[in-house]
């Protein structure tokens, strides 16, 4: 008892049996504060429910490269490209089909404001009923390949039915 009462008389005084340095307010000091950065946090919450895919880039630049990959889709009947973008674009190709086959002018200029070249939605317009007259959606397939030599990225193949 005696011994206690000792010990604790001490570190209020400010000795103790760990040596004069040790003066009890170590023990009662708050944790430590992180600072962030000030320009951008280094916390990434989840997206829930989007349905968006960003394929690693702004909103300008992924609606270029959809853009472009519709075009070429519709122009060549195939394309190879990474998984990710040809899932992506499957919508959008499927949307100018849909809208090949209405075939009115609103229809035309919607196609025209998406897809890069004129004579292109000319000739989308004129075939899209003959061809895809009796399907209702589906109209791409994409095909699994090999991955990527450089960097293993999964690729795959996007063709009009």
């Amino acid at each position: 008892m005696r011994v206690v009462a000792t010990l604790l008389l001490s570190m209020l005084v400010g000795v103790s049996a760990f040596g004069s340095s040790f003066n009890g307010a170590s023990v009662f000091q708050p944790a430590p504060t992180f600072t962030s950065h000030a320009s951008r946090s280094n916390l990434e919450m989840m997206r829930h429910r989007k349905k968006v895919p960003k394929l690693g880039k702004p909103a300008d630049q992924r609606k270029a490269l959809l853009r472009a990959l519709t075009t070429e889709t519709i122009r060549h009947g195939r394309i190879k490209t990474t998984l990710v973008r040809a899932k992506a674009v499957r919508k959008h190709i499927d949307k100018m089909i849909e809208l090949g086959k209405d075939g009115s002018l609103h229809s035309r200029r919607q196609a025209m404001a998406w897809v890069y070249d004129k004579d292109l939605v000319h000739s989308l317009f004129e075939a899209a009923e003959d061809r895809y007259g009796d399907r209702n959606g589906g109209y791409t397939r994409v095909l699994r390949t090999m991955p990527r030599q450089g960097d293993n990225a999964k690729m795959a193949i996007i063709e009009l039915v």
